[in-house]
């Protein structure tokens, strides 16, 4: 039996299929109609046969966390991935970065990047539908709007922090998660800091009250739980020094400190206080107050960390004494979520101590024991998690041994030290994965949610709660004068 050319015109068809009527039993004939019906279909080329069920799509990929998303390969993920953005440093530096991960000598990844630049490359990338998952992370200005349009075009987001970096922004991203609800479509950010071991530990001491008590709700002077975080312009990323775009020193492109790096810190206050509860961002967040203040970056450093030799029009507003850069990228907010209060607060040095990075400080505080992680020059600049009692108790080391095995049950070899002032957490090396390397456990954990329809209920209601929280903070500290 010979199957008809797909591009038979109709009548050749009819003509074919009257004529095997004749020829065919009636036992036969539903069997040749499948047939016909399959030998007209478009046939699938041998690459698109070949495809992983994910493909992703970069859009503007203007921070290289967009690249550690690709430091590692996924089982499920196509090894091509096409890359839309402007002509000009960001997308090169991204490219570049991503032939180093391809080139390193150990693991060294597979990716193929399909580049289109131009002007209209976000319309492009919508008509082309090159993949299924937008990954965003880059210049934050439009980053919101290109998310609500890319998941009414049918795409999943994976998307960098922040989502937002304004009230009206706010808004547009909660039509934004309607449109992925209506569309079933997934809709995620990137908080890598979940995956730092001595937070998961915090957390899950935490939740044993024979160690942590219950968690005090504190007061705006004392809060329940305390996160602060210090950032550094000038750093090492993949063992280079990190190549930063001159607009991330604009906050009206980047975003104020205060909805940047805090929404990590929100995130966590969220995620240990009411672990895998739903919070209602209009019921549960009370703004109490919120501060903003710049760093000073001088020209000679600007152009250190940006390879741009003159301060950008669009930054001539933020410079003082034709010199000096103001960069707003300090913040606190002081809030309660479901009545207990928290305090975060992020800044921004311009290069970090000798030996030292970005450090972290954390404090939540129970009724029976303080659980903290700090990161300073005691710690060696590695985050350390202590347990610290609120008042002696002769008994309480026997219960912290005895409790310590539903920890170690979930992650072996973790133990307690005592010393002066309450409990050292000892963690296992293995356990102690970098900064970059919790960018592939984020997207892990997205893949699973994409194939798999399972992410929690309380994702979506905690981003928003998250981002109005950030927002309404900004709004609260730009009042002040």
């Amino acid at each position: 039996m010979k199957f008809l050319p797909k591009n038979d015109n109709a009548k050749s068809m009819k003509s074919s299929i009257r004529l095997l009527e004749l020829k065919t039993s009636r036992f036969l004939y539903p069997v040749v109609l499948i047939i016909l019906s399959i030998s007209c279909q478009p046939r699938k080329s041998a690459e698109e046969m070949s495809r992983k069920p994910v493909q992703i799509v970069t859009v503007d990929p203007g921070h290289f966390h967009a690249a550690l998303v690709q430091k590692s390969m996924y089982e499920d993920v196509d090894s091509v991935v096409h890359v839309y953005a402007p002509e000009g440093t960001d997308v090169q530096l991204h490219l570049n970065r991503i032939e180093n991960f391809n080139n390193r000598p150990d693991n060294p990844t597979s990716w193929n990047e399909e580049v289109y630049t131009g002007i209209d490359f976000f319309e492009k990338m919508l008509a082309d539908k090159s993949g299924n998952v937008v990954v965003l992370a880059g210049n934050n200005q439009k980053k919101t709007e290109y998310i609500s349009r890319s998941l009414e075009a049918g795409f999943n987001v994976l998307a960098d922090k922040p989502m937002v970096i304004g009230g009206e922004g706010f808004e547009m991203l909660k039509g934004a998660f309607d449109t992925a609800k209506v569309k079933d479509l997934l809709l995620y950010d990137i908080m890598t800091e979940r995956f730092e071991i001595t937070t998961i530990l915090q957390r899950e001491l935490s939740m044993l009250p024979e160690i942590f008590g219950a968690l005090e709700r504190g007061t705006p002077e004392n809060p329940a739980v305390t996160k602060e975080s210090v950032h550094h312009f000038y750093k090492y990323v993949s063992g280079s020094v990190l190549t930063r775009p001159a607009w991330f020193m604009d906050v009206r492109q980047a975003g104020e400190g205060i909805v940047d790096v805090t929404t990590h810190l929100v995130d966590l206050v969220q995620w240990e206080c009411f672990p895998e509860q739903v919070l209602d961002y209009t019921k549960d967040i009370e703004l109490t107050s919120a501060t903003r203040s710049a760093t000073d970056m001088t020209l000679s450093e600007f152009t250190a960390i940006t390879k741009v030799d003159a301060f950008p029009d669009y930054l001539q507003g933020a410079v003082v004494n034709d010199s000096i850069l103001q960069v707003y990228c300090n913040g606190e907010i002081n809030y309660k979520i479901k009545n207990v209060h928290a305090k975060v607060s992020v800044t921004w040095a311009y290069k970090a101590p000798e030996g030292a990075g970005d450090t972290h400080y954390s404090i939540m505080r129970g009724t029976k024991a303080n659980l903290i992680i700090r990161q300073g020059a005691d710690q060696q600049y590695k985050p350390t998690l202590y347990i610290e009692l609120v008042k002696p108790d002769a008994a309480y080391g026997q219960v912290l041994t005895t409790q310590m095995k539903a920890v170690q049950a979930k992650y072996p070899g973790v133990e307690v030290k005592a010393i002066e002032k309450g409990w050292e957490v000892i963690i296992p090396e293995e356990y102690k994965e970098g900064h970059e390397a919790h960018f592939t456990r984020v997207t892990e954990k997205f893949l699973e949610y994409l194939k798999n329809k399972n992410m929690p209920d309380w994702e979506v209601p905690n981003m928003l709660a998250k981002y109005y929280t950030t927002t309404k903070a900004l709004e609260l500290a730009l009042k002040k004068p």
